[in-house]
């Protein structure tokens, strides 16, 4: 992979239309704020000027709206009050946006109401510190990551599911019609949700049972019974069994399906909470030993295909805490999270284990490509701008090792190697990539 254009990766922008006075008071401290996230705020206090600057924007930027500066916009040329649901409507709906809002505004429902059906990303109340204010913009940004994929299988025939639907939601369905299969999908693949028909349940009903008792089964799994019309009896039965719900065909396809994408979008919520790092979204250390066993495993059944694990630690973190504070070392651990991510394959991971370390795993990936690619991203953040004081620019930089897949076989192998190979890169002067 090439080297990264840093300033196109990292400079985003946010537009913002406020009133006059609130860009007098709040502009220098947002600015600076944000610089240090490498993002930079432009301010509107006029509709048209805002609207201009929208029409010509990436699809990167956020837009941020402050409902105070609407409220005075709400009589036209003829003196007549406009609702601000049409103020809201003037705004491109290609975008979706931050409104801003008082407190007493967002004791009323009607009022959110409107905000959401007005392609709302996100509100939040006044007053609101500009230090928090831009954080909360900063974490939008890296929210924009695409979700973790996620895998269904079925045991059954003829489910009514829309592909289509599936796949934009980033969810494969794998339908079996043999319950061995079936059951072999579940303990390699470790789907999100199983789903078994109630013609495969009447003649086997204790296929669920014999998928959760497997102690390789993921205790979280939902295993759901799929009916084409409901009958109590077979639902009662199913639930007594174990079964974690029902799924009623209905007549449009589309709406089974969106039932299904939601239930995903539940169960991904959940396991970030779990498997991620809460300030970066990233893997955390449980949620990344959990995914490159599995990685391990899948590349030693297709004849040891190569991968690469990497330990990477920020040179003299403590340092950087210590002279401008741990909100200005979390800054640079958020920015490293982006930039890491900017160089990561589809079937790579990339984890936040703690503190300043990072721990990568790479699929598919000879030695001498590995390195070069370590080295590339080793220097891209050595380049990054961290606005430490307005005007006053520093660099930092990481060190690394790494271990390799097939020549030790385990993760817990794999890691302890490439930490040792970390310890070596410190020792050896920082800034550097051991193996």
């Amino acid at each position: 992979m090439s080297g990264i254009d840093t300033d196109q990766l990292f400079k985003r922008k946010a537009f913002m239309l406020a009133q006059t006075y609130f860009i007098k008071d709040n502009q220098r401290e947002l600015l600076l704020h944000a610089h240090k996230y490498d993002f930079d705020i432009l301010f509107f206090d006029q509709m048209v000027d805002f609207l201009q600057a929208c029409a010509v924007s990436s699809n990167d930027d956020l837009f941020v709206v402050d409902l105070d500066s609407l409220y005075s916009l709400q009589k036209d040329r003829d003196n007549k009050t406009m609702f601000l649901s049409e103020l809201l409507r003037q705004l491109p709906q290609c975008h979706r946006y931050v409104y801003l809002q008082t407190s007493r505004q967002g004791g009323r429902f009607l009022l959110q109401r409107t905000l959401v059906e007005c392609n709302c990303l996100a509100y939040a109340e006044k007053p609101i510190s500009n230090e928090s204010l831009v954080e909360k913009l900063f974490n939008l940004f890296t929210q924009r990551r695409a979700p973790d994929a996620s895998l269904i299988v079925a045991l059954g025939r003829g489910f009514p599911f829309n592909r289509d639907l599936l796949n934009t939601a980033r969810i494969e369905l794998l339908e079996y019609q043999d319950v061995d299969s079936f059951n072999q999908a579940v303990k390699q693949r470790k789907p999100d949700i199983a789903i078994i028909s109630e013609v495969m349940f009447t003649k086997m009903p204790a296929v669920q049972q014999v998928i959760r008792l497997n102690m390789e089964t993921d205790p979280s799994l939902e295993i759901i019974l799929h009916q084409t019309k409901m009958d109590a009896g077979a639902a009662t039965r199913a639930i007594e069994m174990g079964f974690d719900d029902l799924l009623i065909e209905q007549q449009d396809p589309n709406i089974t399906t969106r039932q299904l994408t939601n239930r995903i979008a539940k169960i991904r919520i959940n396991k970030d909470l779990i498997n991620k790092d809460r300030a970066t979204g990233l893997l955390n250390k449980i949620g990344f030993k959990r995914k490159a066993q599995d990685v391990i495993h899948l590349a030693d059944q297709r004849d040891n295909l190569a991968l690469g694990l990497c330990v990477i630690d920020i040179d003299k973190f403590k340092t950087i805490n210590d002279t401008w504070g741990h909100y200005f070392g979390d800054i640079v651990i958020k920015r490293l999270s982006l930039l890491l991510g900017a160089f990561m394959g589809p079937n790579d991971l990339l984890s936040r284990f703690g503190g300043e370390e990072f721990v990568m795993l790479f699929w598919d990936i000879q030695r001498t490509p590995l390195i070069q690619k370590l080295n590339q991203m080793r220097e891209a953040f050595h380049q990054l701008p961290f606005e430490v004081e307005p005007g006053d620019i520093r660099h930092f930089s990481f060190s690394g090792g790494v271990a390799f897949f097939p020549e030790l076989k385990s993760e817990s192998d794999l890691f302890l190697l490439a930490d040792e190979k970390l310890y070596d890169a410190k020792q050896g002067g920082r800034n550097q990539i051991c193996s």
